[in-house]
């Protein structure tokens, strides 16, 4: 009776947890609660209308993504007003009346916008009395929205932003600018998309929402269980089983999930008591489960909504997001798993017994039919769609949709002849593995709707917006669909109930979805005050010249406090608001400090660098909320399971200094498969090498010599280019005549790097390294006009000429006028590659020493 008693508290002060960090603490009663979910509802309505395309089909109730925004942020005020309570102190039972008045002045703030929306728009920069009033209330009820929704840390930096942009005569030094008015900050802030109604809160309207939707069906619907289960039975046989497990498990549900917190409780309450029951102490339990629940986020497609902010601060396709995300992610959750299986080799713990009990040979010949079966079908589903088109030209919409049904209810009458799987107290329900096909049976049709969103994305190239949507209307017809289909198939004659248990589903999907996104609605809000600041003030040059004097002009130290800062902000934020505060602030600082000391990097991997840093900060002691969460599952001391945590991700820390160093670990400048195979392949082992001499530990415990050994191999392995760097130069210099001729040269697609000398806007003269991606173009002007700029040519001079706004160039600090100085094309050296030879050497050499010390140890369990 304690066990059953301490497990419910334990999963009310979860559920608490969450909720305070994500949906708000409040639990209302009778009106109030029927209002909320209201209020949820209609959102939930309002972005699947906005998404879809049936406005733009009926020619009916079409909205600019202007009024959306407003609309988006007026849904997410009503709710944090309803939601989450002004203090700890606060009762969770009612809204009080300042609540109300709150709520009523903010939703004013922004229906005002609506109404006159036209009238605004007429007179850009010259608001009215009533336009600096609305938008002071506006303003001031978003801060106190962020203190509520997302934590003091967000409300403080943006109030402390407002601040600046007042008190700028008045401050000392390089923190001095001119200031501004009243008149002037309501416009920027409120009236105009230079501020909260700017990019972040954009995508928050367009895109965010219909993925945390998209999660919120699937949950809703089982697949998270689903997954959970599927990772168990694959790996819970294996030494260290219920930890790889949830490794495996909150990769999969990150992929989908926008909350680090919601993350680890939604695989921890089932993995945490596992890993304890094999071995693992209660600390390590949690800290594994907090860093695979973080590594959520960095995991594609969804990336905690970051990858949508990416693609549009880079001015990159979504598609080329997850390109380039994807090797890092899988590297990240390798290394964890490989972790996993080191303490669990130090326990000398063993896994769970399998409930079946097939022969080796069996469960192989099984595992190589699946595997050539994924693959046949793959095959056959992508070009035999390539084929209808063909075929059927515009019904082939018609012919897939009638294919996808037929699929459908094939695996939903395959699953019908399977036992459900076990939804409460599964850690005391599973004993035994249960074996990986029988489980595998019973879920197969929730990949259905993830293969459209998936396909849509990749290959069909629709919006990112369009693509959740028609993800999330199958998702609708499989949540309102599955248990009157399974009671058909199975007898039970209960099609009713069944169809009406989808429905009260499909209701809390949506009512979760939009309390889920009231944080995220309000952060990416919040973060466009920041945004608005810098643009309006210019303290983007402030954070450069600060940067660069405290680091002395070494790039390791900027680095170094670059991920510093990024770990500070990020702290007590969401993912999504986070990352908007550390791009705007940081990224640019990097790009032009980067490029000062001739490292041209890209700017996809500046962007992902300040994105690793800022979500660092949830396992991040004191603050980390995700290992918190771990903790209280664990039972463990927080502080103590966010050390251990932080331990575990350091391999996670060390990526983006490589990346920025070698732009080939997000899959750039890649010519070629085999090429594309020695980077992943040398990538890998290089991870391997770095965890194994962080954890002590490769086969057994590792000598001195032996880590400092593993450090130099990982080093190698990752930049072989930097032993080449010290004996061949690697680029050639041409003259700056050359630029548009190189242009012309190089594969499309490929990027061209040269010298130019540009102004500060401080006015200081500096020499800097650009690096333009091509993507587009037939002759070299053309290609050089889509990277944003043209070239002039003045007598032996070569200078930039009309550099379009918001371009690559722009993002590179380039301006007409500054003077290119030189062209770098790659010199002909030897390939670095030929560094992985010594280098595999050496990790052979301590393979074999570590090999005869296991072999004179007792063998290890598993």
């Amino acid at each position: 009776m304690t066990d059953v008693n301490q497990s419910s508290a334990t999963r009310e002060q979860l559920e608490t947890m969450v909720a305070e960090a994500d949906t708000g603490g409040r639990k209302a009663t009778g009106f109030n609660k029927r209002l909320i979910v209201g209020i949820a509802l209609a959102w939930a309505l309002f972005q699947l209308w906005y998404a879809s395309p049936l406005p733009y089909t009926f020619n009916f109730g079409v909205i600019n993504d202007g009024k959306a925004r407003i609309i988006h942020l007026t849904f997410a005020f009503l709710l944090v007003f309803t939601t989450f309570p002004a203090f700890k102190s606060s009762s969770r039972a009612t809204i009080p009346i300042g609540d109300w008045i709150i709520a009523l002045l903010s939703i004013s703030a922004t229906l005002y916008l609506l109404v006159f929306y036209d009238a605004i728009a007429l007179r850009p920069g010259l608001p009215t009395t009533a336009d600096i009033i609305i938008s002071t209330i506006g303003v001031l009820c978003l801060l106190e929205a962020a203190r509520r929704a997302v934590g003091p840390a967000l409300a403080i930096i943006a109030g402390i932003m407002l601040l600046y942009i007042f008190t700028g005569p008045w401050l000392p030094g390089l923190l001095a600018h001119k200031g501004a008015s009243l008149s002037r900050a309501s416009s920027q802030m409120w009236l105009t998309s230079e501020g909260i109604f700017g990019v972040a809160l954009g995508v928050s309207t367009s895109v965010v929402y219909l993925f945390v939707l998209f999660g919120a069906l699937l949950e809703r619907a089982g697949a998270g269980n689903y997954f959970i289960q599927m990772a168990f039975a694959m790996l819970g046989t294996y030494r260290g089983g219920p930890a790889k497990a949830a490794v495996a498990a909150s990769g999969l549900t990150g992929m989908i999930s926008g909350s680090s917190i919601a993350n680890t409780v939604t695989t921890g309450t089932f993995t945490i008591p596992l890993m304890k029951r094999v071995g693992y102490s209660a600390t390590k339990a949690g800290a594994i489960e907090a860093a695979a629940g973080v590594n959520g986020q960095i995991m594609p497609p969804v990336m905690g909504a970051a990858a949508f902010l990416i693609a549009e601060y880079v001015g990159i396709t979504y598609a080329e997001v997850v390109k380039h995300a994807f090797l890092p992610a899988i590297l990240t959750y390798g290394a964890l798993f490989y972790i996993v299986d080191i303490e669990a080799a130090k326990m000398r713990l063993r896994g769970l017994p399998r409930a079946s009990t097939a022969p080796a040979h069996h469960v192989l010949l099984r595992a190589l039919m699946t595997v050539c079966g994924i693959i046949i079908l793959s095959g056959l589903v992508y070009y035999g769609i390539g084929w209808t088109k063909t075929a059927f030209g515009d019904a082939a919409t018609w012919v897939l949709g009638i294919v996808l049904i037929a699929v459908y209810l094939g695996l939903i009458r395959h699953k019908a002849t399977h036992p459900d799987l076990p939804t409460d107290d599964l850690t005391k329900a599973i004993v035994k593995v249960p074996d990986f096909y029988a489980t595998a049976n019973t879920g197969l049709h929730y990949l259905l709707p993830v293969i459209v969103l998936i396909w849509c994305l990749m290959v069909e190239e629709l919006s990112p917006g369009l693509s959740a949507f028609w993800g999330t209307a199958l998702l609708i017809v499989v949540m309102l669909t599955q248990r009157p289909l399974l009671a058909f198939f199975r007898n039970e004659h209960e099609y009713v109930a069944r169809l009406r248990d989808g429905f009260d589903d499909l209701i809390a999907a949506f009512q979760g979805a939009s309390r889920n996104m009231t944080s995220v609605g309000i952060a990416t809000a919040s973060a466009g005050i920041i945004v608005g600041t810098v643009a309006l003030t210019g303290v983007g040059l402030v954070m450069t010249e600060i940067v660069e004097a405290v680091s002395g002009g070494n790039l390791m130290i900027m680095l170094l406090m670059t991920a510093v800062i990024c770990l500070i902000l990020g702290m007590g934020m969401p993912t999504t608001a986070s990352y908007v505060v550390v791009a705007t602030l940081m990224a640019p600082v990097l790009v032009e400090l980067a490029a000062q000391n001739d490292l041209a990097v890209p700017l996809v991997a500046v962007h992902m660098f300040v994105f690793y840093f800022g979500l660092m900060a949830d396992v991040t002691p004191p603050v980390g909320l995700a290992a918190y969460a771990a903790a209280a599952i664990s039972g463990a001391d927080p502080v103590k399971t966010g050390v251990q945590a932080f331990r575990y991700e350091v391999r996670t820390a060390l990526l983006p200094f490589i990346f920025i160093f070698n732009t080939q670990l997000l899959l750039i400048d890649i010519h070629s498969w085999a090429e594309l195979v020695l980077v992943i392949a040398s990538c890998t082992v290089a991870m391997g090498c770095f965890v194994a001499a962080t954890q002590g530990w490769m086969l057994t415990k590792s000598r001195w010599y032996e880590t400092v050994a593993l450090f130099l191999i990982c080093f190698t392995l990752f930049r072989p280019g930097f032993w080449v760097d010290r004996v061949f130069d690697p680029y050639v210099t041409r003259p700056a005549a050359d630029l548009i001729k190189v242009a012309n040269d190089v594969p499309l697609g490929s990027t061209i790097r040269f010298r130019v000398k540009s102004q500060t806007r401080a006015g200081d003269e500096v020499e800097k390294v650009v690096r333009l991606a091509l993507r587009e173009g037939a002759t070299g002007p053309e290609r050089l006009r889509a990277a944003g700029f043209g070239v002039m040519t003045m007598g032996d001079r070569t200078q930039i000429g009309a550099v379009r706004f918001g371009s690559q160039a722009t993002q590179y600090g380039l301006a007409t006028g500054d003077e290119v100085l030189a062209v770098l094309t790659p010199a002909d050296r030897p390939s670095r590659f030929w560094l992985f030879i010594p280098a595999l050497v050496v990790l052979a050499g301590v393979v074999v020493l570590q090999r005869r010390r296991q072999q004179l140890q007792p063998a290890v369990a598993g």
